[in-house]
């Protein structure tokens, strides 16, 4: 038995145990520890495929559980969460969801357009061959990160107009909307998984971490969304200086 090619899809198997507990925590309005199994599913999902190079145990089962891992961790997650928190804000901080089905839960759906955006995102990765070093369209796990920063930022944010924007159900169901489109825009953007730490090879990549770190040291969450843009502001300078 290959012990080594196990390895990238156990890893990628456990992005998906977190990704089912951060549902758990979810459920539970325990935001913040659904934030960190995110975040570990996704540094796991960032693992999977260098090992698999790294041990040339590349193959087409361990790409397919990969999307379906990354389809709970980055896209039932942050659907759920959104659905949570315009029902919430919808019902004058109410979180309870009852057990029925009444009107007032057809708006929170909104929510779940994550989710379908995010599964369209996924499998159009897995045929879309223009993908294979780069990304075409926000990544799911970026767009998760953003979504799952938003109940974090309502709680810890002193900003008054930041806070009541954020707590507005039709403003979180334009985000939805909005990250459904970024997702599957045609906007190309640089991949975060290196194949090696040179710096010829992966000079935005690294500066992007740095200057996401300094994000995070000195905003702390409220950075999040400031990182997705940065991502996306230089992935276009980096689009513009190869043209």
């Amino acid at each position: 038995m290959n012990i080594k090619a196990k390895i990238p899809n156990l890893i990628t198997l456990l992005n998906l145990l977190s990704g089912c507990i951060a549902v758990v925590f979810a459920a539970r309005n325990q935001f913040e520890l659904a934030f960190f199994f995110v975040c570990l599913g996704i540094f796991l999902d960032f693992f999977d495929g260098f090992f698999a190079r790294l041990f040339k145990v590349q193959s087409p089962l361990g790409v397919q559980l990969d999307s379906l891992a990354d389809m709970v961790t980055s896209g039932l997650v942050p659907g759920y969460v959104m659905f949570k928190l315009i029902f919430t804000y919808q019902n004058d901080g109410v979180s309870a969801l009852g057990d029925y089905f009444p009107t007032n839960h057809i708006l929170p759906l909104v929510g779940f357009f994550i989710t379908l955006g995010s599964c369209y995102r996924l499998a159009k990765f897995n045929i879309d061959t223009r993908q294979t070093d780069s990304f075409i369209g926000l990544p799911t796990p970026a767009n998760a990160l953003f979504i799952l920063s938003i109940p974090l930022i309502i709680a810890s944010t002193e900003i008054t107009f930041l806070k009541d924007a954020l707590t507005n159900p039709y403003i979180l169901m334009a985000i939805s909307i909005l990250s459904v489109y970024m997702m599957n825009a045609e906007i190309p953007l640089f991949s975060l998984k290196m194949k090696n730490f040179s710096w010829q090879n992966s000079k935005f990549q690294i500066v992007f971490l740095a200057l996401a770190i300094i994000l995070l040291v000195t905003l702390k969450i409220v950075a999040l969304p400031l990182i997705i843009l940065l991502y996306v502001l230089m992935s276009v300078i980096q689009n513009k200086m190869i043209s």
